[in-house]
């Protein structure tokens, strides 16, 4: 089946093949089955996205991730070759494997910038790559990235950015074999034939008419001040917090509804954890819910919150927190307006807001273009 980058790889590889002749194996696939002592610190995860080349390029200038290695995973032939695998008929699909310290960067944030990558609703290929060996898929290597995948996937699919189904797999991790020497850090070593083929593929302009100027969880974390990621201990934050957002964030209480600071509140702004200062909410996407708590259709980002079962009064409800400093923020339901159909209760006591006009100055730069 024609693939648009099958083509270019033809055109260019002539050029390439004493050169990695000359190179023999890479340092990627070297490490890829090193096994050696740092693996220890690391963590990894496999995600296939269409072409290879592109979702290396997204993942690498992460701090945290460690390295993207192009490959193969999930088909019926041992040590496939491109070229098999280009065919659709080995059965692999391209992926990356990626290596990162879950110190700095966790499987959640991973998972946003995936989402960002690719079309979900497509099961044919991903934007000019045609055929089964270019569809999106999530390989989990262990039950809880399956459980982190799974609620992200359901997320995204609630959110109301999608007119069709999300059709991407998540899909037990298998064997992966490194790619070929000349594709990795393909975007690195020939970047002028690297912009040509992403502008061909149609990949940037459509996520831009998905995503826009909805920033995403690891630009997030990566352009502001990452010093407010974190959280005290319980003893200084009973000094710094009233003992009201004390007992909501670190107890897990309720404030009062309608006798609270934000329920009512209508400026333009972001409001974030009042403990760590993480982003959680846009002005945007609050709306008055008649229940006497600031109600909002989604977070500022898929993966800014967590999600937990409450079975507390005698009842099922899903709790969310924040995801860095795990503080209680309020409940999620689903009886929300569009686009989302979802209704964020959350506690003022929860949050801090940072008005429009202070974004810059506070370190929330980034977010002033969700006002633009």
């Amino acid at each position: 089946m024609f693939n648009y980058k099958t083509l270019l790889v033809m055109i260019m590889i002539a050029t390439l093949i004493g050169i990695v002749a000359a190179a023999g194996a890479s340092k990627k696939q070297t490490a890829a089955g090193s096994g050696n002592a740092s693996a220890a610190k690391t963590e990894t995860a496999t995600f296939a996205g269409g072409c290879f080349w592109c979702m290396e390029s997204a993942f690498e200038k992460h701090e945290g991730v460690a390295e993207a290695i192009s490959g193969y995973m999930g088909g019926h032939i041992k040590n496939p070759t491109y070229e098999q695998v280009s065919s659709g008929k080995s059965g692999h699909l391209e992926v990356i494997q990626v290596v990162y310290d879950p110190e700095k960067i966790d499987y959640n944030t991973l998972l946003d910038l995936f989402w960002r990558q690719i079309d979900p609703t497509d099961g044919g290929g991903s934007f000019a790559d045609r055929g089964p060996q270019y569809r999106s898929a999530v390989f989990y290597h262990t039950e809880e990235q399956k459980r982190l995948a799974e609620t992200s996937r359901d997320q995204l699919q609630n959110s109301g950015r999608y007119e069709k189904p999300i059709v991407t797999e998540i899909r037990k991790a298998e064997t992966f074999y490194p790619a070929e020497d000349y594709h990795q850090d393909y975007y690195r070593k020939n970047p002028i034939r690297y912009k040509f083929y992403r502008q061909g593929s149609g990949r940037d302009a459509y996520l831009k008419t998905v995503w826009g100027k909805d920033p995403g969880t690891a630009q997030i974390i990566a352009q502001t001040n990452g010093e407010k990621y974190v959280r005290p201990d319980d003893a200084e934050l009973k000094t710094r917090l009233t003992p009201l957002q004390f007992a909501v964030t670190r107890q897990d209480k309720t404030e009062p509804p309608f006798r609270n600071e934000y329920w009512d509140h209508k400026e333009e702004g972001v409001y974030v954890d009042v403990i760590s200062g993480e982003p959680l909410f846009s002005s945007t996407d609050k709306f008055d819910s008649g229940t006497g708590w600031p109600s909002f259709t989604r977070p500022i980002a898929p993966d800014a919150l967590v999600e937990k079962k409450d079975r507390k009064l005698l009842m099922v409800r899903t709790e969310v927190r924040s995801r860095l400093a795990d503080s209680h923020l309020g409940h999620v339901f689903n009886d929300g307006p569009p686009p989302t159909g979802l209704r964020y209760c959350i506690n003022s006591a929860a949050l801090r807001f940072v008005p429009r006009a202070n974004l810059e100055a506070e370190g929330y730069g980034n977010l002033v273009s969700l006002f633009e």
